[in-house]
């Protein structure tokens, strides 16, 4: 899962425009078309015989998590507080929620950083993700996973909506659709995210995966107007 270390020398030139485009650019087939490997994420994302699925979910959502840091890294120089005054995906706003539950109203990236800084923590603790042999995942590691996962997607939805331009000046957008290819049939797999969750970027992962999740092409909540809270 190396294929998401290419690099380009290219660079985005202008002021980023709003978060909330009219056009999806990122929906067009000759962006959507574009892949950094035609490899059958199908196959690859099913547990292989012999493999315990806690380590199988452990190893990916790691990896997932790395590479969707590299790749939000990339244009993370654009998504500023004063461009990203909230972290939106489309008609669809997120908030933070500490550690005790309380919401927190925050930019795109204190949003990012959260979500980075908690997977980090997660996925360094060797009482949640253990690396010696011998030691035993908590019985909430799914529900971790799942979290994880829900974040990881919020992260790549909002590069989509929001930052897709300077990821098509970068040359990057070819990674970035190979990545959430990978990503959303590995969720697809193991029941890792909800529909509801995921309905915002239904278009999207018809494009790229053959499939919305949700309810039907474009799922129940594309149809909606109004500015949604997570």
């Amino acid at each position: 899962m190396d294929w998401l270390m290419g690099k380009s020398k290219a660079k985005p030139n202008g002021k980023k425009p709003a978060a909330a485009e009219e056009k999806k650019v990122y929906l067009e087939p000759e962006y959507a078309k574009s892949r950094i490997t035609d490899f059958g994420f199908k196959e690859l994302v099913v547990l292989p015989r012999e493999i315990d699925l806690n380590e199988w979910l452990a190893s990916n959502t790691t990896t997932f998590f790395h590479h969707v840091n590299l790749q939000y890294s990339t244009i993370s120089e654009f998504c500023t507080g004063e461009a990203c005054q909230t972290m939106a995906v489309c008609n669809t706003q997120y908030y933070w929620y500490d550690e005790r539950g309380k919401k927190v109203k925050c930019t795109a990236p204190q949003y990012v950083d959260f979500v980075m800084s908690s997977v980090q923590k997660l996925v360094t603790d060797e009482d949640v993700f253990p690396t010696k042999y011998g030691r035993e995942f908590p019985s909430s590691f799914e529900a971790l996973v799942r979290k994880i996962c829900r974040y990881l997607f919020h992260v790549l939805a909002h590069i989509y909506s929001a930052h897709f331009k300077e990821t098509l000046a970068l040359e990057l957008h070819g990674h970035l659709n190979t990545l959430y290819v990978h990503f959303i049939l590995f969720a697809r797999e193991f029941n890792l995210l909800d529909p509801k969750e995921t309905a915002v970027m239904d278009d999207l992962t018809e494009a790229l995966c053959g499939g919305g999740g949700g309810d039907g092409p474009g799922g129940a909540a594309g149809a909606q107007n109004h500015v949604k809270e997570r």
